[in-house]
Formats: C-alpha cells, sequence, structure tokens
C-alpha cells in the first residue's frame, strides 16, 4: 500500500476550462478545446482530454480577445468565481485583431506580465 496522499497531478482540459469558469459549460469547454484554436505550452490541442497541470499556459480566444493564462493551481470543483480565478493568472488579454492595431493602456505585451511602454 502506497503512504503517498492524494493529489491532482492533472486534470482534463475541458473539465478544467469548465471548474474555473472560462467556460459556462462542459460541452461549451470540449468545443473551445476541439475546435484547433487552443494552445497549451505553445502546442495546438485538439481533443478536450489534453491533461493540464500548474504551470501550464494555456493561448486561446475568448470572447474577441485573446487570453494566455497560466495555471496556477487545480481546482478541486466548479465553486464561485472568485476561486475559479484564483486556479489562473491572466497574463495577456489583448483584442483579435490584424497586426496594425494599436493596443490600449490596459494591455499587458509580455509573458511577464509588464505593461506597454508608451
Amino acid at each position: 500500500m502506497s503512504t503517498r496522499t492524494p493529489a491532482l497531478e492533472s486534470m482534463r482540459l475541458d473539465r478544467f476550462l469548465w471548474w474555473a469558469r472560462i467556460a459556462k459549460s462542459r460541452e461549451t469547454a470540449q468545443a473551445m478545446a476541439c475546435d484547433g484554436h487552443f494552445r497549451m505550452d505553445g502546442r495546438a490541442i485538439d481533443r478536450a482530454h489534453a491533461p493540464v497541470r500548474i504551470g501550464s499556459i494555456l493561448t486561446f480566444a475568448h470572447h474577441g480577445q485573446v487570453r494566455v493564462l497560466r495555471v496556477e493551481s487545480l481546482p478541486v470543483r466548479r465553486g464561485p468565481p472568485a476561486e475559479g480565478r484564483a486556479c489562473y493568472c491572466d497574463l495577456v488579454t489583448s483584442p483579435v485583431s490584424g497586426p496594425n492595431m494599436v493596443s490600449g493602456p490596459d494591455t499587458v505585451s509580455s509573458v511577464d506580465g509588464s505593461p506597454h511602454a508608451a
């Protein structure tokens, strides 16, 4: 018998998106993961059962914005929104647009979270 305490080492991508309240339903989370426009740690993801781990970087378009999230913890349930937001850190949020788009003052420019220089 193992003396190791049970701990979540990974979680299905669709379940993480749903429990962290990034998607409103599990079906929406599955569609987000399977549409081919989702990246995890720089690799294209096209399956809902891809394993998410603490430290994974998730990049995807959502509600007209490109979102880059770093997984800080794996949720143990689908709790209130504040509990879901505590599971990830939003690194970059910018409008989805062409290359000549000018960013606003609240747009984050890099993965380290520093704002654009004026």
